[in-house]
């Protein structure tokens, strides 16, 4: 993991920092699995994920210098950057905490990308979002074919994808891209105040929220539903049920 992603855990909550400002935290294979493995190791012991980057920038996706070397090196040796890449996303789906992921700055490409595989992002309004593949000939290798068009529908995801336009982070928020989407000088309070009402909540049912809208996409609404309530079911006559009525009743 070295330094290029930071993992510090904050109490409940685990902070995950992309830590190579001088490349605007672009993306490597040692970043990528980093990032990973800081995912999983928080998970175990932190009821949130905080994802972010230094420097004032999220990232701005693959590093081209690495990109380059490794396509000489052939083939294979190119796939590890994305694969690599992929099973960091997959990793943040697959964890049962809720992934927080903070957007200022620069936000594109695999930096863009990133932001889809979260599980709420909150963003600054003037931060600056793009999947910029397209300007450069490329086509997304981090996603964005695949989940982009769920996030915002299909006009808007071929839109950016096939144009690299870019959008601000108060755009991403009034297309859903983002949960929410703040003034800079507000942003670390909006980070807290979320961490905060996460962290209120029951870990077991946010867990259960999280794995049964993330198996939505695979399923048919009959699948889910009855996913859905074998859920409900587990949760309300299991050991979670007593604190779950208490805490109902005691609210109305």
């Amino acid at each position: 993991m070295a330094d290029e992603v930071l993992v510090h855990a904050d109490g409940r909550v685990g902070r995950l920092t992309l830590n190579r400002p001088s490349v605007f935290n672009a993306i490597n294979v040692g970043l990528a699995r980093g990032l990973e493995a800081g995912v999983r190791e928080l998970a175990a012991g932190s009821d949130v994920i905080v994802i972010r980057g230094t420097g004032g920038n999220l990232s701005v996706g693959g590093d081209v210098h690495e990109v380059d070397r490794l396509r000489k090196q052939g083939r294979e040796a190119l796939a590890e950057l994305f694969r690599s890449f992929r099973a960091a996303l997959a990793a943040i789906a697959e964890v049962p905490v809720p992934v927080v992921v903070v957007v200022e700055g620069n936000a594109a490409a695999g930096g863009f990308e990133l932001i889809q595989a979260c599980d709420i992002a909150v963003a600054s309004t003037d931060a600056r979002l793009a999947d910029i593949h397209a300007r450069f000939g490329q086509i997304p290798g981090g996603g964005s074919t695949q989940r982009l068009a769920e996030i915002v529908g299909r006009q808007r995801a071929l839109g950016l994808i096939l144009t690299g336009d870019r959008i601000s982070g108060a755009d991403a928020a009034a297309w859903g891209l983002v949960y929410r989407a703040v003034p800079p000088d507000h942003l670390e309070q909006a980070v807290g105040d979320l961490t905060d009402r996460l962290l209120a909540g029951s870990a077991p049912a946010l867990a259960a929220s999280k794995r049964l809208v993330r198996a939505s996409a695979e399923l048919s609404l009959d699948e889910g539903l009855d996913l859905e309530l074998e859920a409900v079911l587990d949760h309300l006559v299991g050991s979670t049920g007593d604190a779950a009525i208490a805490a109902f009743t005691e609210r109305k």
